[in-house]
């Protein structure tokens, strides 16, 4: 009894882990979903035109798109890192999948033609468009790669692959944090200090990835699955480490 009173606690809190690390992805995006939300608004109401934003009035088709499709993708993305939801749901995650390819895609090349074609602003330099065209690429080529993974039925390259891509397609959310000290210090509003404070969202972003991706190699879960013919009958999921968590249908 008291093993399985141990066994449901460890089920519980990994369930709440896991609508923890949903709930975090989505506050991180959060901010620069909002933002978007504002420039469509701007863009849809006919706001003044600055010169700040004058090029978004000049071409406005790609830089909806990439409001539109980066802010869903964030969104939606979030939910595809949750172990429970593609045990219960696989159709759902399938699905959600199908369409978060696309949408990262779209994501990734507007955001290359964004700095490709529009004026630079302020502080804007040759070192962040070096930094903005790899970011892009890497993650039209991360999602490409996590693609091709899942068609060869590798899932655990193609989740290595999948949250790269996302890791880089967050780095809005992580940049409204590294970039307080350009805004806050007059010292750092430089060229050299836009280009590191952008940087190091996605810096982050990717290092805290790969720390994920290098763990569960460390320690992979093996999923021991038997028919059930009886309500309740526990599904056994048993790690490297020896911990054990069972959930009951």
């Amino acid at each position: 009894m008291r093993e399985l009173t141990q066994r449901t606690i460890t089920v519980n809190s990994s369930a709440r882990a896991e609508w923890l690390v949903i709930a975090l992805l989505i506050a991180l995006s959060a901010l620069p979903v909002g933002a978007g939300a504002v420039r469509l608004a701007g863009l849809a109401g006919g706001a003044e035109i600055t010169p700040e934003n004058a090029r978004f009035f000049a071409a406005p088709v790609p830089v909806v798109l990439h409001i539109l499709s980066v802010s869903v993708y964030c969104v939606l993305g979030a939910f595809q890192f949750s172990p429970g939801i593609r045990r219960r749901r696989p159709g759902w995650h399938r699905g959600a999948g199908r369409l978060l390819v696309p949408l990262g895609l779209v994501a990734a090349l507007s955001g290359l033609w964004l700095t490709q074609f529009y004026p630079p602003v302020d502080h804007d330099g040759p070192l962040l468009y070096v930094i903005r065209l790899v970011m892009g690429s890497a993650m039209a080529l991360f999602i490409c790669l996590g693609f091709a993974a899942i068609r060869r039925r590798d899932i655990a390259r193609h989740r290595a692959w999948m949250m790269r891509g996302y890791a880089v397609g967050l780095g809005a959310g992580t940049q409204a944090l590294t970039h307080l000290p350009y805004y806050l210090l007059e010292g750092v509003q430089s060229e050299l200090g836009r280009a590191l404070t952008m940087g190091a969202g996605w810096a982050i972003n990717l290092a805290v990835a790969e720390w994920i991706i290098r763990r569960r190699l460390a320690h992979p879960v093996r999923t021991l699955t038997t028919a059930s013919t009886w309500p309740g009958e526990a599904r056994v999921a048993q790690s490297s480490t020896g911990r054990v968590a069972v959930r009951d249908h």
